[in-house]
């Protein structure tokens, strides 16, 4: 699938979102649902069929959410983060999932409210989290394409490239440590 000029949330954007408390028990969840997808990459059909079997604690203790990706079939691990942690620990012993399911359709309606009451003026769907991953959460923080591809089950890193292109920051941020080496 190839995503022109994919819809993401910039830092700032998403600490409103995770700041933001929602008097509605709905909108707290669809929140939830959408900063687990925004810290993992993971497309709507992968994060809601995820359960305890998909947790994983490797030698070193860390936390892993690890599956094969429904869409491409391909293994795609990804290391839990502090803020999905909290998400699952919040939602453990609710349901079978690791998160609560929602149906696509009211999940992105809830989306759009979310994005007003916070003042987001982007058309917020789930997709958006998954391109915020790949963006802001990871390119955007330093992690090679190479790994950002292999945690969203890419068949092959040029899927992952057009999120590289929107990231003229890291291009700057690049050359300036270039810059400082020639000085």
């Amino acid at each position: 699938m190839q995503v022109k000029d994919a819809t993401y949330l910039t830092q700032e954007e998403l600490n409103k979102i995770e700041q933001r408390v929602f008097k509605t028990e709905r909108l707290e969840k669809v929140k939830d649902i959408f900063l687990f997808s925004c810290y993992t990459g993971y497309a709507p059909i992968d994060a809601e069929s995820l359960t305890n079997e998909n947790l994983i604690k490797d030698s070193n203790g860390d936390l892993w959410i690890i599956t094969d990706r429904i869409k491409t079939g391909i293994r795609a691990n990804v290391p839990v983060l502090p803020p999905v942690l909290r998400i699952i620990e919040k939602y453990k012993d609710k349901q079978v999932t690791l998160i609560p399911k929602i149906s696509n359709q009211k999940m992105n309606a809830y989306l759009k409210e979310i994005a007003d009451l916070c003042h987001i003026n982007k058309n917020l769907t789930w997709y958006v989290a998954r391109h915020t991953f790949a963006t802001t959460v990871t390119l955007g923080n330093g992690i090679r394409l190479e790994n950002v591809s292999a945690m969203m089950g890419h068949s092959n890193i040029k899927q992952t490239q057009h999120y590289a292109k929107v990231l003229d920051s890291n291009v700057l941020d690049d050359m300036q440590k270039l810059k400082l080496k020639f000085k």
